[in-house]
């Protein structure tokens, strides 16, 4: 990582590289983006700045080598001095969390479990550098604080505690869904010694916990147990007396729930939540009365989702929302009018910001040509400026053309997507598609940074491929209507939509209609198993990752069952099983001529590894069609480890060259792989 800003070291790496069996003819263009280089890519998260706006924090992720440790991305933290743009690393021996500036202290405060700790703990480290001391732990890890305003007492979560009771037996069964362990949430003055925590009575799972402004009470966000499905579905806001833990309110809101903030005189709270309980999104604005709990719904009619929100002052917020490809900077007023833009759509994406009294902001950005930075924008500023250069060997790299599109299906709706082209790209010549769906589907492409291990973007490019990412119905930043435009009515419009998309790239003469693959993840693998079977004489390659086969079994098997009633299929699966399996791409296997590339995470616990297993057999059993499955032990909804990550872009790029590019023959099961030196 650079020291400054202005000082840039040179490190000499050793990577490896894969040589695909049977494609040794097949290198990437001069200079385009390689797996290898997406695997050690480092990129800027969460963004902080003190209260005073003369520091900033932010923390930059960096990747384990995939050939030394199949570990997930480290998070260190970096200070910038906002007046000279100078940064500097801070911590970064090892991965912290919970990044905060502790009032009235010259410090900062983060998560961490050192050597010798029983539990993860609060550290607290001055802004002039020295060591790390433990300011506080508890008899369970801790999960989150927030300072209150004093700088001396904490609102913090920790796992709730529990006795473990001795067994004879060397053997214990899991119980599914019962015993949880429920987080719960606790005050604590920090300064006295010996002082003990006091819990906040409330029954349930705490997700959340805000200080008002004048110490007197607190905000917290409680579900009724720790399942997934109730942190989606059934959190509730709660306003407690702080001395008392009394509840002096509870607010009025259903479904799911985003960020609050209480206003700087505490008369209101900021909330960014669900419309009512079918909205798929937390993505409305909504200001609470902490008196009652009443709410108010702003901009009902807004064409966007709101991402992030800060009080500017006692009626002013900040707020960050994404509109269609693009995101939003601006402000608006309590009462939802004055609704302006500061740094507007068309430009940079932001994914997050921070600010302080003196009107200093920093964001968290990307675009096209990098993913994401630390930008400063001062008081008095016209736009964001780029601070960090996280990648610096990626100025070097050739990038495929990349743009915001748009075309308007059959029954008449608009769709957006972006479109990569590859770094050869020349008018009136076709080319080879990779189509890339987004999970779901509540999510959506901006056009912004599009390239990461199960995404092939500039690595696509680099390998003379168009990149397509369609935001097909019920994708988010274009309001509510549109996000619940696809309810109802699962694999129906909402994929035809991308089938369209293809018809729209093969009508301009940009894509070779024989050579269109397919991949995604999650409900994007649900889309990849539907383009596979229902319209596979459209697609000659798919990829699926972590999705969806059998709407049937899928519903027994998930963590998440309520939410797909609620904000999904709108109705219940014994309502009409025979409409959930017309619906399921198992159905529709006997059409399949797709060569279809299945991995999934074994640990899965939102799309069971069950449903790969199924669509694999299916294919298997009932066609002559090119399958395989790949499992990846340790993995989940995604792979987060450097290796898998890695393996996971090798295999998929590698089997859409084959059949895109290739000879149709299945590629091996083993990944060749050689050693090479790349400069860095």
């Amino acid at each position: 990582m650079i020291l400054s800003n202005r000082v840039l070291s040179k490190v000499a790496m050793v990577f490896f590289v894969a040589i695909f069996a049977g494609f040794g003819s097949m290198c990437y263009a001069q200079n385009g983006l390689t797996p290898e280089q997406v695997a050690k890519m480092k990129s800027v998260g969460s963004v902080y700045l003190s209260p005073d706006g003369s520091t900033a924090a932010y923390t930059v992720s960096v990747p384990a080598d995939p050939f030394k440790n199949n570990a997930p991305a480290s998070s260190h933290l970096y200070l910038m001095d906002v007046e000279t743009g100078d940064t500097k690393p801070f911590i970064t021996g090892r991965s912290v969390s919970g990044i905060a500036f502790r009032p009235n202290h010259n410090s900062i405060t983060y998560l961490d479990r050192q050597d010798g700790d029983n539990t993860r703990s609060i550290y607290e480290i001055s802004l002039n550098g020295g060591e790390a001391q433990k300011l506080y732990s508890f008899k369970t890890n801790i999960v989150g604080y927030e300072w209150a305003p004093d700088g001396n007492h904490i609102v913090f979560r920790a796992t709730e505690p529990k006795e473990s009771k001795d067994s004879p037996l060397p053997y214990q069964p899991e119980i599914y869904e019962e015993n949880l362990t429920n987080t719960w949430a606790y005050i604590q003055n920090v300064s006295r010694d010996g002082h003990m925590p006091h819990r906040i009575p409330l029954e349930g799972s705490v997700y959340t916990a805000h200080w008002s402004p004048d110490q007197s009470k607190l905000a917290v966000a409680v579900a009724p147990t720790p399942l997934v499905d109730d942190f989606y579905m059934a959190q509730k806001v709660f306003v407690i007396d702080h001395m008392s833990r009394d509840v002096l309110a509870e607010v009025d809101h259903t479904g799911k729930l985003g960020q609050f903030t209480w206003s700087p005189d505490g008369s209101k709270i900021a909330m960014i939540a669900a419309a009512n309980i079918n909205d798929p999104i937390d993505g409305r604005l909504k200001i609470v009365n902490p008196e009652d709990g009443s709410t108010t719904l702003l901009r009902e009619d807004f064409k966007g989702k709101f991402e992030q929100i800060e009080w500017a002052d006692n009626n002013t917020l900040h707020y960050l929302a994404s509109k269609g490809v693009w995101s939003e900077f601006g402000s608006i007023r309590s009462d939802g009018s004055q609704m302006d833009a500061i740094v507007p759509t068309g430009g940079p994406i932001i994914n997050g910001f921070a600010h302080s009294t003196d009107g200093t902001h920093v964001f968290d950005v990307n675009t096209p040509s990098h993913p994401d930075e630390l930008y400063l924008m001062k008081q008095g500023d016209d736009s964001p400026q780029r601070i960090t250069n996280s990648n610096p060997w990626l100025d070097d790299i050739e990038m495929g053309e990349q743009e915001a599109i748009t075309y308007t299906t059959d029954d008449g709706f608009e769709i957006e997507g972006v479109l990569i082209y590859p770094l050869d790209y020349q008018e009136n010549s076709r080319y080879p598609v990779i189509t890339i769906v987004h999970g779901g589907p509540e999510a959506h492409y901006d056009n912004g940074w599009l390239t990461d291990y199960s995404d092939a973007g500039q690595v696509g490019a680099a390998q003379g491929y168009v990149v397509f990412y369609p935001n097909y119905r019920g994708s988010t930043g274009r309001g509510i209507d549109f996000a619940m435009s696809s309810q109802g009515d699962l694999a129906g419009a909402e994929f035809d939509d991308i089938v369209e998309g293809v018809d729209y790239l093969i009508d301009q003469g940009v894509a070779d209609e024989d050579k269109v693959g397919v991949t995604g993840g999650s409900y994007g693998g649900y889309a990849t198993a539907w383009m596979s079977t229902k319209y596979s004489d459209r697609f000659a390659a798919g990829v699926m990752f972590v999705g969806i086969s059998n709407n049937l079994s899928k519903w027994g098997t998930s963590d998440i069952p309520e939410e797909l009633y609620h904000v999904h299929a709108r109705k219940r699966i014994w309502e009409d099983y025979q409409d959930y399996l017309e619906r399921s791409p198992i159905y529709h296997v006997d059409n399949a001529e797709t060569p279809l590339l299945i991995m999934h995470g074994k640990e899965d616990t939102r799309v069971d590894p069950g449903q790969s297993y199924e669509l694999y057999r299916h294919i298997k059993t009932r066609t002559d069609t090119p399958v395989r499955l790949v499992l990846y032990p340790g993995e989940g909804h995604g792979n987060r480890n450097a290796t898998a990550q890695y393996d996971y872009n090798l295999r998929s790029m590698r089997w859409f060259n084959q059949y895109l590019k290739g000879e149709k023959e299945r590629p091996d099961t083993e990944l060749d792989i050689e050693e090479v030196r790349i400069e860095n």
